[in-house]
């Protein structure tokens, strides 16, 4: 009920009476009234006239399961929240739950984490109260070479997101770090559990920094912010809901077509890799190509200096210009 509330508050021009209130939960007006009470005690400005009901003045910062919910317009995507104030890793709880058939769809979310993990092992940055730490279960149907497509879908949602929410201009490092004014603003990991021809579980972990002022001297040179490239600050709600609404249809696409066929288009028109000098870091091997897209199965098609085509599958790819590459 109170997420229902909530819901009906935000989407409201006007007072809502408690007497329609009760009718439309069946419950008396002491209840309708605790549940106000727990909104306030939350953060959020509640106003209340005698024979017109209530208002939503305002809104806090908060990344609850009401709050998430009141926003989302989604069929499964995070329809369940788990939400902690505090955590190791949003990865190693949606893993946990993956163990123990949670639901498909599930977000596990945290204010703040402890151990917040990056690719090939590295740290990530997890203050509290100014980002978001997120991760969605997924129990697709598919064989597990596809799983890494997942990836890519992703990055293409949180892109699409924070242009949404914000206006701002953002772009995709391949394979999934999100880029705004040549800097990181988020970082994407995903982690399977498979057998030999089959997907048991997918978690995807998304790390964005959203309304951090300053960054470590390891990290400040590549790392930015939502805060810092537009100067305003963010509901992190919002933008979770944004990505989960964009996350979900090209999800959807995505297990139609069974590849990035039906996303590749919008992909590559966000692409900082396309059309750029490369430096490919493979084990044992590293030289220089241009960038040309992706293919419909995730590669990133570069052209090598004698002409030839090649398609990457995975490995380090800096791009001229980005993380002060130069």
């Amino acid at each position: 009920m109170k997420n229902e509330i909530l819901r009906l508050l935000k989407t409201s021009d006007t007072y809502i009476s408690g007497q329609q209130l009760c009718g439309y939960f069946k419950v008396s007006r002491t209840s309708v009234w605790k549940v106000m009470e727990q909104l306030k005690k939350e953060g959020y400005e509640i106003e209340a006239v005698r024979n017109r009901g209530y208002r939503l003045v305002s809104s806090p910062d908060v990344i609850s399961e009401a709050e998430i919910k009141s926003l989302l317009g989604t069929e499964w995507a995070g329809r369940k929240v788990v939400y902690y104030d505090e955590t190791d890793s949003t990865n190693n709880r949606a893993k946990d739950s993956g163990e123990k058939n949670g639901a498909h769809g599930t977000l596990f979310i945290a204010d703040k984490q402890n151990a917040g993990k990056g690719r090939r092992g590295r740290a990530w940055e997890s203050p509290s109260g100014k980002s978001i730490y997120m991760t969605i279960l997924l129990r697709p149907q598919i064989t597990p070479d596809k799983a890494p497509m997942l990836t890519l879908i992703m990055g293409l949602s949180v892109a699409e997101g924070i242009r949404k929410v914000s206006g701002a201009e953002t772009e995709i490092k391949w394979p999934n770090d999100i880029v705004m004014n040549k800097k990181k603003v988020c970082g994407i990991l995903t982690e399977m559990a498979t057998e030999m021809e089959y997907v048991n579980y997918v978690v995807i972990g998304v790390g964005i920094n959203v309304n951090q002022e300053y960054f470590s001297e390891g990290i400040k040179e590549i790392a930015t912010s939502l805060y810092e490239e537009t100067g305003t600050v963010y509901q992190r709600s919002e933008l979770i809901a944004a990505v989960l609404e964009r996350f979900e249809k090209n999800y959807e696409m995505f297990l139609e077509t069974g590849d990035l066929s039906a996303v590749r288009k919008a992909y590559d028109s966000i692409l900082v890799n396309r059309g750029q000098e490369v430096k490919v870091l493979e084990p044992g091997n590293e030289y220089r190509a241009v960038a040309e897209g992706i293919n419909k199965n995730g590669e990133l098609i570069v052209r090598l200096s004698d002409g030839r085509q090649k398609n990457i599958f995975a490995g380090e790819v800096s791009v001229r210009g980005i993380y002060g590459y130069v």
